[in-house]
Protein backbone atom coordinates (compact mmCIF):
# COMPACT_ATOMS: atom_id res chain seq x y z
CA UNK A 1 0.00 0.00 0.00
CA UNK A 2 1.37 3.37 -1.05
CA UNK A 3 1.59 6.12 1.48
CA UNK A 4 0.35 9.62 0.36
CA UNK A 5 -1.16 13.27 2.03
CA UNK A 6 -4.43 14.80 1.82
CA UNK A 7 -4.63 18.34 2.14
CA UNK A 8 -8.08 19.39 1.99
CA UNK A 9 -7.69 20.11 5.40
CA UNK A 10 -6.05 23.62 4.16
CA UNK A 11 -9.19 23.76 1.44
CA UNK A 12 -10.77 26.04 3.92
CA UNK A 13 -8.30 28.38 3.99
CA UNK A 14 -8.14 29.09 0.45
CA UNK A 15 -4.66 29.80 0.83
CA UNK A 16 -2.36 28.31 -2.17
CA UNK A 17 0.76 29.16 -0.59
CA UNK A 18 -0.25 26.88 2.45
CA UNK A 19 -0.97 24.00 0.08
CA UNK A 20 1.88 24.66 -1.75
CA UNK A 21 4.01 24.78 1.54
CA UNK A 22 2.02 21.38 2.52
CA UNK A 23 3.13 19.73 -0.91
CA UNK A 24 6.87 20.34 -0.27
CA UNK A 25 6.70 18.62 2.96
CA UNK A 26 4.91 15.73 1.58
CA UNK A 27 7.77 15.40 -1.57
CA UNK A 28 10.48 15.92 1.25
CA UNK A 29 9.28 13.12 3.29
CA UNK A 30 8.92 10.75 0.98
CA UNK A 31 4.84 10.39 0.36
CA UNK A 32 4.21 8.98 -3.10
CA UNK A 33 1.30 10.93 -3.83
CA UNK A 34 -0.90 14.55 -2.55
CA UNK A 35 -4.33 14.74 -3.44
CA UNK A 36 -6.36 17.64 -2.91
CA UNK A 37 -10.64 18.63 -2.53
CA UNK A 38 -12.67 20.80 -3.64
CA UNK A 39 -16.18 21.73 -2.25
CA UNK A 40 -18.88 22.72 -4.74
CA UNK A 41 -19.14 26.15 -3.23
CA UNK A 42 -15.71 26.97 -1.64
CA UNK A 43 -14.10 29.11 -4.33
CA UNK A 44 -10.91 27.20 -4.67
CA UNK A 45 -10.47 25.35 -7.52
CA UNK A 46 -8.30 22.05 -7.13
CA UNK A 47 -7.01 21.56 -10.64
CA UNK A 48 -6.00 25.00 -10.66
CA UNK A 49 -4.03 24.75 -7.54
CA UNK A 50 -2.24 21.27 -8.53
CA UNK A 51 -1.12 22.78 -11.74
CA UNK A 52 0.66 25.61 -9.65
CA UNK A 53 1.85 22.32 -7.88
CA UNK A 54 3.06 20.65 -10.39
CA UNK A 55 5.67 23.57 -10.33
CA UNK A 56 7.04 23.27 -7.52
CA UNK A 57 6.94 19.13 -6.57
CA UNK A 58 7.77 17.49 -10.00
CA UNK A 59 8.20 14.40 -8.91
CA UNK A 60 5.48 13.77 -6.77
CA UNK A 61 1.91 12.36 -8.18
CA UNK A 62 -0.89 14.78 -7.93
CA UNK A 63 -4.53 14.32 -7.77
CA UNK A 64 -8.68 15.61 -7.09
CA UNK A 65 -9.85 14.09 -4.41
CA UNK A 66 -12.65 14.84 -5.40
CA UNK A 67 -13.98 17.30 -8.44
CA UNK A 68 -17.80 17.23 -7.98
CA UNK A 69 -19.04 16.44 -11.32
CA UNK A 70 -22.34 18.41 -11.75
CA UNK A 71 -20.91 21.24 -11.82
CA UNK A 72 -18.75 21.13 -14.61
CA UNK A 73 -19.40 19.84 -18.29
CA UNK A 74 -17.34 16.18 -18.52
CA UNK A 75 -15.90 17.65 -22.00
CA UNK A 76 -14.98 21.24 -19.85
CA UNK A 77 -13.39 18.60 -16.89
CA UNK A 78 -11.78 16.86 -19.73
CA UNK A 79 -10.01 19.34 -21.50
CA UNK A 80 -9.11 21.36 -18.17
CA UNK A 81 -7.55 18.20 -16.91
CA UNK A 82 -5.80 17.61 -20.10
CA UNK A 83 -4.40 21.34 -19.80
CA UNK A 84 -3.43 20.73 -16.14
CA UNK A 85 -1.54 17.49 -17.36
CA UNK A 86 0.16 19.20 -19.76
CA UNK A 87 1.63 22.15 -18.09
CA UNK A 88 3.81 19.46 -15.84
CA UNK A 89 5.62 16.66 -15.06
CA UNK A 90 3.94 15.23 -12.68
CA UNK A 91 1.51 12.50 -12.95
CA UNK A 92 -1.87 13.48 -12.32
CA UNK A 93 -5.02 12.21 -11.56
CA UNK A 94 -8.49 12.96 -11.79
CA UNK A 95 -11.16 12.28 -8.99
CA UNK A 96 -14.99 12.97 -9.62
CA UNK A 97 -17.67 12.44 -7.88
CA UNK A 98 -21.33 13.37 -7.36
CA UNK A 99 -20.69 15.59 -4.43
CA UNK A 100 -23.97 15.60 -1.94
CA UNK A 101 -27.49 16.75 -2.83
CA UNK A 102 -27.36 19.82 -0.13
CA UNK A 103 -24.07 21.22 -1.43
CA UNK A 104 -25.61 21.38 -5.17
CA UNK A 105 -28.50 22.70 -3.82
CA UNK A 106 -26.43 26.10 -2.81
CA UNK A 107 -26.03 26.18 -6.59
CA UNK A 108 -30.03 25.51 -7.56
CA UNK A 109 -28.39 22.55 -9.40
CA UNK A 110 -30.50 19.70 -8.78
CA UNK A 111 -29.10 15.86 -7.78
CA UNK A 112 -31.82 13.98 -10.11
CA UNK A 113 -31.01 10.38 -11.44
CA UNK A 114 -27.25 10.50 -9.90
CA UNK A 115 -26.00 6.90 -11.17
CA UNK A 116 -27.64 7.32 -14.49
CA UNK A 117 -25.52 10.89 -14.57
CA UNK A 118 -22.09 9.28 -13.48
CA UNK A 119 -22.14 6.42 -16.19
CA UNK A 120 -23.17 9.37 -18.87
CA UNK A 121 -21.01 11.58 -17.49
CA UNK A 122 -17.83 8.89 -17.47
CA UNK A 123 -19.01 7.53 -21.03
CA UNK A 124 -18.15 11.31 -22.23
CA UNK A 125 -15.02 11.74 -20.11
CA UNK A 126 -13.28 8.76 -20.18
CA UNK A 127 -12.80 8.83 -24.18
CA UNK A 128 -11.57 12.01 -24.12
CA UNK A 129 -9.14 11.33 -21.64
CA UNK A 130 -7.83 8.78 -23.78
CA UNK A 131 -8.21 9.23 -27.27
CA UNK A 132 -9.21 13.36 -27.32
CA UNK A 133 -12.77 12.25 -29.33
CA UNK A 134 -16.04 11.88 -28.18
CA UNK A 135 -19.59 10.73 -29.58
CA UNK A 136 -22.17 10.08 -26.56
CA UNK A 137 -25.76 10.81 -26.72
CA UNK A 138 -27.28 10.47 -23.32
CA UNK A 139 -30.44 11.34 -21.00
CA UNK A 140 -29.12 13.61 -18.85
CA UNK A 141 -25.22 14.19 -20.28
CA UNK A 142 -24.13 14.23 -23.88
CA UNK A 143 -21.36 15.11 -25.93
CA UNK A 144 -19.96 15.16 -29.53
CA UNK A 145 -17.00 16.85 -30.72
CA UNK A 146 -13.06 16.03 -30.57
CA UNK A 147 -10.02 18.20 -29.22
CA UNK A 148 -7.56 20.11 -31.02
CA UNK A 149 -4.91 17.23 -30.50
CA UNK A 150 -4.79 14.28 -28.82
CA UNK A 151 -3.84 13.59 -25.34
CA UNK A 152 -0.24 13.68 -24.64
CA UNK A 153 -0.32 12.38 -21.11
CA UNK A 154 -2.96 9.43 -19.78
CA UNK A 155 -5.06 10.71 -16.81
CA UNK A 156 -5.98 8.08 -15.12
CA UNK A 157 -9.99 8.41 -13.60
CA UNK A 158 -11.12 7.51 -9.81
CA UNK A 159 -14.32 8.13 -8.67
CA UNK A 160 -16.05 8.26 -5.16
CA UNK A 161 -18.19 5.61 -5.16
CA UNK A 162 -19.87 4.40 -2.05
CA UNK A 163 -23.03 2.65 -3.21
CA UNK A 164 -23.89 -0.94 -4.78
CA UNK A 165 -24.53 1.15 -7.98
CA UNK A 166 -21.94 3.76 -8.29
CA UNK A 167 -19.05 1.09 -7.38
CA UNK A 168 -20.43 -0.85 -10.29
CA UNK A 169 -20.17 2.25 -12.48
CA UNK A 170 -16.70 3.13 -11.45
CA UNK A 171 -15.65 -1.00 -11.65
CA UNK A 172 -16.64 -0.69 -15.40
CA UNK A 173 -15.85 2.48 -16.63
CA UNK A 174 -13.11 3.91 -14.64
CA UNK A 175 -9.82 3.40 -13.01
CA UNK A 176 -10.73 3.14 -9.67
CA UNK A 177 -12.24 4.68 -6.45
CA UNK A 178 -11.64 7.57 -3.80
CA UNK A 179 -13.01 6.84 -0.69
CA UNK A 180 -13.72 9.09 2.15
CA UNK A 181 -14.78 8.31 5.80
CA UNK A 182 -15.32 4.45 5.06
CA UNK A 183 -13.29 2.28 7.74
CA UNK A 184 -11.50 -1.39 7.12
CA UNK A 185 -14.32 -3.72 7.59
CA UNK A 186 -16.61 -1.83 4.94
CA UNK A 187 -13.38 -1.15 2.48
CA UNK A 188 -13.13 -5.40 2.62
CA UNK A 189 -16.60 -6.76 2.65
CA UNK A 190 -18.39 -3.88 0.78
CA UNK A 191 -16.21 -1.92 -1.42
CA UNK A 192 -13.59 -4.15 -2.44
CA UNK A 193 -15.62 -7.31 -3.77
CA UNK A 194 -18.15 -4.75 -5.86
CA UNK A 195 -15.77 -2.49 -7.38
CA UNK A 196 -13.17 -5.88 -8.14
CA UNK A 197 -16.32 -7.95 -9.48
CA UNK A 198 -17.66 -4.94 -12.12
CA UNK A 199 -14.13 -4.31 -13.18
CA UNK A 200 -13.55 -8.09 -13.83
CA UNK A 201 -16.75 -8.49 -15.78
CA UNK A 202 -15.74 -5.35 -17.74
CA UNK A 203 -12.35 -6.85 -18.75
CA UNK A 204 -10.78 -4.18 -16.89
CA UNK A 205 -7.64 -3.76 -14.94
CA UNK A 206 -8.43 -4.68 -10.72
CA UNK A 207 -8.89 -0.97 -9.79
CA UNK A 208 -6.91 1.32 -7.66
CA UNK A 209 -8.74 1.88 -4.33
CA UNK A 210 -7.80 5.16 -2.35
CA UNK A 211 -8.97 6.16 1.05
CA UNK A 212 -8.90 9.18 3.03
CA UNK A 213 -9.05 9.27 7.22
CA UNK A 214 -7.88 11.87 9.69
CA UNK A 215 -4.98 10.19 11.59
CA UNK A 216 -3.33 11.44 15.07
CA UNK A 217 -0.90 10.51 16.70
CA UNK A 218 -1.49 11.88 20.46
CA UNK A 219 -1.71 10.83 24.09
CA UNK A 220 -5.01 12.84 24.30
CA UNK A 221 -7.22 10.51 21.93
CA UNK A 222 -10.20 11.30 23.71
CA UNK A 223 -9.74 14.97 23.22
CA UNK A 224 -8.53 14.54 19.49
CA UNK A 225 -12.08 11.94 18.74
CA UNK A 226 -14.46 14.76 20.68
CA UNK A 227 -12.99 17.75 18.40
CA UNK A 228 -13.13 15.46 15.14
CA UNK A 229 -16.64 14.67 16.15
CA UNK A 230 -17.85 18.22 16.60
CA UNK A 231 -15.72 19.57 14.05
CA UNK A 232 -16.54 17.03 10.91
CA UNK A 233 -20.06 16.13 12.38
CA UNK A 234 -21.51 16.96 8.96
CA UNK A 235 -20.49 14.21 7.30
CA UNK A 236 -22.42 11.82 9.46
CA UNK A 237 -25.36 13.98 8.48
CA UNK A 238 -24.90 13.00 4.92
CA UNK A 239 -26.62 10.30 3.66
CA UNK A 240 -24.12 8.53 1.20
CA UNK A 241 -21.45 8.03 4.57
CA UNK A 242 -24.28 7.73 7.04
CA UNK A 243 -24.67 4.54 4.98
CA UNK A 244 -20.89 3.89 5.60
CA UNK A 245 -20.83 4.68 9.00
CA UNK A 246 -23.81 2.08 9.44
CA UNK A 247 -22.11 -0.70 7.41
CA UNK A 248 -19.12 -0.05 9.54
CA UNK A 249 -21.07 -0.21 12.64
CA UNK A 250 -19.74 3.75 13.91
CA UNK A 251 -21.53 6.59 15.30
CA UNK A 252 -19.99 8.94 12.85
CA UNK A 253 -16.74 10.61 11.80
CA UNK A 254 -14.67 10.51 15.33
CA UNK A 255 -14.75 6.50 15.45
CA UNK A 256 -13.35 6.00 11.93
CA UNK A 257 -10.57 8.06 12.14
CA UNK A 258 -7.27 6.22 13.16
CA UNK A 259 -6.10 8.21 16.35
CA UNK A 260 -4.25 6.95 19.29
CA UNK A 261 -0.47 5.87 19.90
CA UNK A 262 1.95 5.69 17.32
CA UNK A 263 1.63 1.83 17.80
CA UNK A 264 -2.05 2.11 17.34
CA UNK A 265 -2.03 4.40 14.68
CA UNK A 266 0.57 1.60 12.68
CA UNK A 267 -2.07 -0.61 13.52
CA UNK A 268 -5.12 1.30 12.50
CA UNK A 269 -3.39 2.05 8.44
CA UNK A 270 -2.12 -1.91 8.53
CA UNK A 271 -6.16 -2.64 8.78
CA UNK A 272 -6.47 -0.88 5.59
CA UNK A 273 -3.91 -2.33 3.74
CA UNK A 274 -5.09 -5.86 4.65
CA UNK A 275 -8.87 -4.57 3.72
CA UNK A 276 -7.37 -4.01 0.34
CA UNK A 277 -6.57 -0.70 -0.09
CA UNK A 278 -4.19 0.56 -2.44
CA UNK A 279 -3.14 3.62 -1.82
CA UNK A 280 -4.05 5.40 1.94
CA UNK A 281 -3.42 9.48 2.14
CA UNK A 282 -4.67 10.84 5.40
CA UNK A 283 -5.63 13.92 7.05
CA UNK A 284 -3.51 15.47 9.49
CA UNK A 285 -5.86 16.33 12.26
CA UNK A 286 -3.90 17.82 15.03
CA UNK A 287 -4.82 19.82 17.61
CA UNK A 288 -0.88 20.74 18.52
CA UNK A 289 2.31 21.23 17.38
CA UNK A 290 3.26 18.04 18.85
CA UNK A 291 0.70 15.95 17.95
CA UNK A 292 1.42 16.97 14.17
CA UNK A 293 5.59 16.22 14.56
CA UNK A 294 4.53 12.85 16.09
CA UNK A 295 2.08 11.79 13.05
CA UNK A 296 4.36 12.77 10.67
CA UNK A 297 6.59 11.23 12.18
CA UNK A 298 5.15 7.81 12.14
CA UNK A 299 3.72 8.60 8.65
CA UNK A 300 7.21 9.05 7.69
CA UNK A 301 7.78 5.45 8.78
CA UNK A 302 5.51 3.61 6.91
CA UNK A 303 6.11 5.11 3.55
Amino acid sequence: MKIGLNGTGLVQAADVSKVIAHARTAREDGFSSYWLAEHPTGGFDALTVLALLGQHVPDLELGTAIVPTFPRHPMVLAGQAQTVANSMDNGLTLGIGLSHEPMLAQLGIGFEKPIRHLREYLQVLMPLLRSGKVDSRGETVSAHGEFFRSPAKQVPVVVAALGPQALGVAGRLADGTSLAWVGPRTIKEHIVPRIHEAAAKADRPQPRIIATLPVCVTEQEDTVRTAIGQGLRMYGQLPSYRAMFDREGVEGPADVAIVGSAQAVGEGIARLAQAGVTDFAPSEFCLTAHEREQTRALLKSLV
